[in-house]
């Protein structure tokens, strides 16, 4: 499903063309960078950048006979290069080129799901301001609780997807981290002048101090960034689906033109892309598991790990980019109705200006036991008889003791529930 939605930009990142691309100017670098120091000839390494390529259905007619993919690359690049193909790997060992490239490709791969958060961010923001004062009621439990406006929920998943893009950008940091330090990363047989050289030109920091290996903590919190995202992105899918349920209808999923919602039920418009980005989720929280156990590795390194994450990291980008472009789409054309939010606010007769009446009998000296008793009493008045919150109150003897009907009509308002909507939405930027 994913493969026919996938976007070539995040494809290409995890492409076998990208990956061999990023070992060939990873050799390159590490043979000009030795030559800068003077320890191969200039002109050799000049031979090596102008020769040097690969050609992938060769290397991997090699691996058949070698079983190990960098030998295979590398004696296909000598092929071209020549005898100045001797320094090419130079102190170097295979995890250095695999784990410097792995932080390049995190970082684009980042890059891209970045651009894309921001997108949906923008269409998030678009939506908010445009049911800023849109009444609504919020619910706990899954129980109708005190009005709140979609605009503000809108604001609310802005702030959340905020909170991820922070945490995006921080892992960022942490995952661009290459190393050319050699079996057990002391550089005893590359120099770490020529090391910084080699990972700054490709965008990256030269690990302080690494194994065979650039520790898996790093990788871990990439895809724990991914996950927390994901999950995100399941929370408010989820919310969505709740609110498309028939009885409850304040938002919808746009249903295109001759789109079918069931085989057997002509009728039906499922909240089929919310369903699906929730199951993806679950995806990508269990890839992350994987990566959490891929932290703990053998001494200066096992090789448990690698084949994790070479379905994992490919898998777990595609598939959150791709959530990303859905949820997009969802939120810019989701489908609301104001009017069966106002239905559904008037379910309960104004049960939901409890609070207010409570505090405001606090102010005027009630015991706030006896205060919430007696709102109560009108509450379950309200619950299960004909009569309006208000109208029960105002029957309600400690209650009308301290405010007066005009009072107590005055309280029962919306207003009072959303004088603080443009704060909230200027804090956010929202404006």
């Amino acid at each position: 499903m994913i493969d026919r939605y996938t976007r070539p930009q995040m494809a290409a990142v995890w492409s076998d063309e990208r990956r061999f691309s990023i070992w060939l100017e990873i050799e390159v670098l590490a043979c000009e960078a030795m030559a800068d120091l003077g320890q191969i000839p200039a002109e050799d390494a000049r031979e090596i950048r102008a020769k040097a390529k690969f050609d992938i259905p060769t290397i991997h007619e090699i691996e058949q006979r070698t079983q190990h993919d960098v030998i295979a690359f590398l004696e296909n690049v000598a092929s071209y290069v020549g005898p100045a193909a001797r320094w090419i790997h130079q102190g170097l060992t295979s995890s250095d080129i695999l784990d410097t490239t792995l932080a390049v490709q995190m970082t684009e791969a980042l890059d891209q799901l970045l651009a894309m958060l921001d997108r949906v961010r923008t269409s998030v923001a678009m939506r908010a301001r445009e049911f800023k004062h849109t009444p609504m009621i919020g619910r706990s439990h899954g129980i109708h609780a005190e009005p709140i406006t979609f605009g503000l929920k809108l604001a609310l998943m802005y702030d959340e997807l905020g909170r991820a893009r922070e945490r995006m950008v921080q892992t960022r940091e942490r995952i661009r981290v290459g190393k050319l330090s050699g079996a057990v990363g002391t550089r005893a047989h590359f120099d770490p002048r020529a090391e910084a050289q080699v990972c700054a030109r490709l965008g990256l920091k030269a690990a302080t101090l690494a194994t065979q290996v650039v520790q898996r903590d790093r990788h871990a919190e990439f895809m724990t960034t991914l996950a927390l995202l994901a999950s995100s992105i399941d929370r408010w899918a989820t919310e969505f689906r709740h609110l498309q349920r028939t009885e409850v209808l304040e938002a919808e999923e746009y249903f295109s033109a001759g789109q079918k919602g069931s085989s057997a039920m002509p009728h039906k418009r499922n909240p089929i892309t919310g369903e699906r980005l929730s199951g993806l989720a679950r995806v990508i929280r269990g890839n992350a598991v994987a990566a959490l156990e891929n932290v703990a590795l053998w001494h200066e390194r096992d090789i448990s790990h690698s084949s994790v994450e070479r379905i994992i990291l490919p898998d777990s980008c595609i598939a959150l980019d791709y959530m990303l472009h859905k949820l997009d789409g969802l939120v810019a054309k989701l489908i609301v109705y104001p009017e069966n939010m106002a239905r559904n606010l008037a379910l309960t007769k104004g049960l939901y200006h409890s609070q207010t009446i409570l505090l405001e009998l606090t102010r005027r000296g009630l015991a706030r036991k006896d205060a919430y008793e007696a709102v109560q009493r009108a509450a379950m008045a309200t619950w299960h008889g004909e009569k309006t919150l208000e109208e029960n109150l105002a029957a309600e003897p400690q209650v009308s003791a301290q405010l007066t009907r005009e009072e107590i009509g005055r309280l029962c308002s919306l207003e009072h529930h959303f004088r603080h909507v443009d704060r909230v939405f200027t804090e956010l930027g929202l404006d």
